[in-house]
């Protein structure tokens, strides 16, 4: 069977195959390139931008101080917010298992997409409405908008290798993150400008407008999003609410841990990832809180330094991906990882707003690449003819959130022991290092029946 999970039936196997879409359609294609223009609003505008800036000078504001209370607790609020953002991956670790396997039996991919795409778009509107002394919505809601795009992204990966053949998969993948960076900047370069000029639009104050965008986001996730919606098409399946649909996501996740196992690329390809994913989205999380934090760099200069950082993502996505076609995914991930280990060790040293701006360069042409990257090397693991990729997925996706939460609280847990973020860097140069002697000694080569259990 090309599938490891599920369906013995062969004739079963087949008419669910021969229902799936037409691969390599433009238009489909195109149409699921969108869904990152959809969601990178959140991830650039909530998640990086606005919201981090936002979050600490309006709390900095109502307590004097970057003290906070929470739950009767205190709190530095770079630390909480750490910790909230951590507490959010943590529950869509347990929430994959739990729902791939419907996804996969009733044909759900796109239900749940279109779940969490609600959850994460409701959850960015409702930061209109924190002050900085309700920290409960504070940070609640990023972790709540976390969970949304994190789950949405678990069933948009999967679709990867239903709507491409494999020898498509590095394009694609890098076209989606560089349509992602190019629209989220578009919206983001609007967001900026409505800010400087904001009695233009009616607002009593920069404040106002920046909470505002906070809406314009979760609307621009809702409308974007429905293009993709509406063009991928999956099979749908027999599906009864039944106890073991809901154990069955936890079964297959077993059985593919089993499977990788056996498969040495494919484990030690996993292996690396969680390493770098450590590194590489924790840099994102805490990239604006560190240059303010640290260098003292204020907002439009960080709001500049984001922007440059999603210009060269977008150069970065696209010749790492062509670097991957014609040379190899290894040679491409190897590159990436030594400039990704250097800028943990340069981060550790700098002191001005120019030495930042530098290392945001590099890690803006390494950004985009290093993670279409790693979706697309793992998509192409995948047996082509899967229907079982949700719960593949949910695997890799489970792994990359396990990566962050230890990121995140490693961070943050360093941060407040130390009292200083540039002693975490080095934690995160050294698991790049190990990262990448672990992708320099792997083969990436598929060996013929390497699926075929």
């Amino acid at each position: 069977m090309d599938a490891i999970v599920g369906y013995d039936d062969r004739t079963k196997y087949e008419k669910m195959s021969q229902s799936l879409p037409e691969k390599n359609n433009k238009k489909i294609i195109n149409a699921w390139c969108s869904y990152d223009v959809a969601n990178s609003a959140y991830s650039l505008t909530i998640g990086t931008a606005l919201y981090p800036i936002y979050y600490q000078e309006v709390t900095n504001q109502t307590w004097g101080s970057s003290i906070v209370q929470f739950a009767g607790k205190s709190f530095q609020n770079t630390v909480l917010y750490d910790y909230a953002l951590a507490c959010g991956y943590l529950l869509i670790i347990f929430l994959t298992p739990l729902l791939s396997g419907i996804a996969d039996s009733g044909g759900y991919r796109k239900r749940f997409m279109q779940f969490f795409t609600l959850l994460g778009a409701l959850s960015c509107i409702g930061l209109y409405g924190f002050n900085g002394d309700n920290m409960l919505v504070g940070v609640g809601l990023p972790a709540l908008a976390v969970v949304g795009f994190a789950g949405s992204l678990v069933y948009y990966n999967s679709f990867l290798p239903i709507i491409a053949t494999p020898d498509k998969h590095d394009i694609i993948s890098a076209r989606g993150f560089s349509w992602g960076y190019a629209g989220s900047m578009l919206l983001l370069i609007f967001n900026l400008f409505s800010i400087e000029k904001y009695e233009w639009f009616g607002f009593a104050g920069k404040l106002d407008a920046v909470r505002f965008a906070f809406l314009e986001v979760g609307v621009w996730w809702l409308v974007i999003s429905q293009f993709a919606f509406y063009h991928l098409k999956e099979f749908k399946g027999n599906f009864s609410l039944k106890t073991h649909v809901f154990t069955k996501g936890f079964n297959e996740i077993i059985n593919v841990f089993k499977a990788v196992r056996k498969q040495n690329r494919m484990r030690l390809f996993l292996l690396s990832f969680f390493l770098f994913s450590v590194g590489v989205q924790t840099i994102i999380l805490v990239a604006t809180l560190f240059g303010s934090k640290e260098l003292g760099i204020t907002g439009p200069k960080l709001i500049i330094t984001i922007l440059l950082i999603q210009i060269l993502a977008i150069v970065g996505a696209t010749f790492f991906g062509r670097v991957s076609a014609k040379y190899g995914n290894k040679k491409s991930l190897i590159s990436m990882l030594i400039i990704w280990t250097i800028v943990c060790l340069v981060a550790y040293f700098i002191q001005t707003d120019v030495h930042f701006f530098i290392l945001a360069s590099m890690v803006g042409l390494v950004m985009g690449g290093i993670q279409s990257q790693a979706r697309s090397t793992y998509s192409k693991m995948i047996p082509e003819n899967s229907i079982d990729t949700s719960s593949y997925f949910s695997f890799y996706d489970i792994t990359e959130k396990a990566a962050i939460v230890v990121g995140m609280f490693s961070f943050g847990f360093l941060e407040q022991v130390t009292g200083s973020m540039r002693n975490s860097t080095l934690f995160l140069a050294f698991l790049f290092f190990v990262s990448l002697i672990i992708v320099f000694n792997s083969t990436f080569e598929k060996k013929q029946d390497e699926f075929f259990l």
